[in-house]
């Protein structure tokens, strides 16, 4: 592993009783890695060894090109761990857990405070940052007793930020709220990707909060990665089952073309044609993200009559797969230079002869619009 790769590169090897995480990833030097899997796959174990806090005997970690650890023969140490290790509280990153777990007897300004005394790095214009971007300028004064679990988590982030990281990883942070707190903080956690230059790991089992944050995908499953790669390319690989059920679908990068306000609707174009929506108010120019679910896409291999869904595109049939249910079907449609999914039952997909090079009408019910 060369001292100056930028990104991150990731090896570990962890053999506890009933689980081993055995993984080896690259991942970008900035935006949001989500690392996605259902309970019990090892996202949050293998965050901990980045982090410092699980010691993995077998490892290699390089961040931007810093060894924060070299174990093993590739550290020419024959298998003996010790080579090169930085502890956590040596290592620059910020950590969000599930819970903020913020002192209570000090104000948010206080536990900004705490949390940089420890980083020498740390300076007055990253805190400034942090509470700007956040939105908590008007919390400084309170105690935690009197902030709402949104207002919690988004302290709690400001904190893991303010200790200016060349790192943050965010270990569920939404998962203690319910839908309304979770839907307050999205908005902040988007200008986080947006405006932080710097690689964020977010660990999360929601495929709507990954369609929304996530610039790259890792999918994990027993210990090991299922899959790696940039978010729409993993999202629509059908041959490597990522077990999403009724969220599986794509997710199209996308602007904002035309708006229709006596409608209520908005036009939004991606490479390879255009899609109506509800209009959520984004002006014309915006850049966007859409997610088609494969429920909401049904195939036609005519055009379409005159029918109540005003989303028909034409593509090619580009690769089909067995679905979770012995009796479905995933169709993966290139779109000009995107790919949709459409679930079909296999009887569908039989009486019309639904075949890769096949040329396809795809009449698509529902997007969701995503800022």
């Amino acid at each position: 592993m060369g001292g100056m790769q930028s990104g991150i590169q990731a090896r570990f090897k962890l053999d506890w009783p009933g689980f081993t995480l055995d993984v080896d990833l690259q991942l970008p030097a900035r935006g949001v890695t989500a690392l996605f899997g259902h309970s019990g796959s090892g996202k949050t174990t293998l965050l901990r060894c980045i982090a410092g806090l699980e010691r993995a005997p077998l490892g290699q970690l390089n961040v931007n090109g810093e060894v924060w650890q070299a174990d093993g023969p590739a550290a020419g140490d024959h298998g003996k761990p010790g080579s090169r290790w930085l502890p956590t509280h040596q290592r620059p990153l910020g950590y969000v857990f599930q819970e903020a777990s913020l002192f209570p007897h000090l104000s948010v300004l206080g536990n900004l405070r705490y949390g940089m005394r420890r980083v020498p790095a740390a300076s007055q214009a990253a805190l400034d940052q942090a509470i700007e971007l956040l939105g908590i300028a008007d919390l400084l004064d309170r105690k935690p007793d009197r902030l709402s679990g949104g207002e919690r988590s988004r302290v709690g982030i400001a904190r893991a930020l303010a200790v200016s990281p060349r790192l943050l990883l965010m270990d569920e942070p939404l998962a203690a709220l319910d839908l309304k707190r979770k839907q307050e903080i999205l908005p902040y956690l988007e200008r986080l990707h947006d405006e932080l230059d710097m690689p964020v790991l977010y660990v999360s089992h929601s495929p709507d909060e990954v369609a929304r944050l996530a610039d790259h995908l890792v999918v994990m499953d027993g210990g090991r990665v299922r899959a790696s790669g940039p978010l729409a390319e993993t999202l629509a690989n059908v041959d490597v089952p990522i077990r999403l059920g009724d969220d599986t679908g794509a997710v199209l990068q996308a602007t904002v073309a035309e708006t229709q306000p006596e409608w209520h609707l908005v036009r939004v174009a991606f490479a390879g044609g255009s899609l109506w929506t509800r209009d959520l108010g984004l002006p014309v120019g915006r850049a966007v993200r859409v997610r088609v679910l494969a429920r909401d896409v049904s195939l036609a291999t005519e055009p379409p009559g005159v029918t109540s869904i005003q989303n028909v595109l034409q593509g090619r049939v580009d690769a089909m797969a067995d679905d979770e249910h012995p009796g479905l079907t995933l169709v993966r449609v290139q779109v000009g230079g995107s790919m949709l999914l459409s679930r079909l039952t296999k009887r569908s997909a039989a009486l019309l002869r639904v075949a890769p090079g096949q040329a396809v009408w795809l009449q698509v019910k529902s997007v969701a619009l995503m800022e």
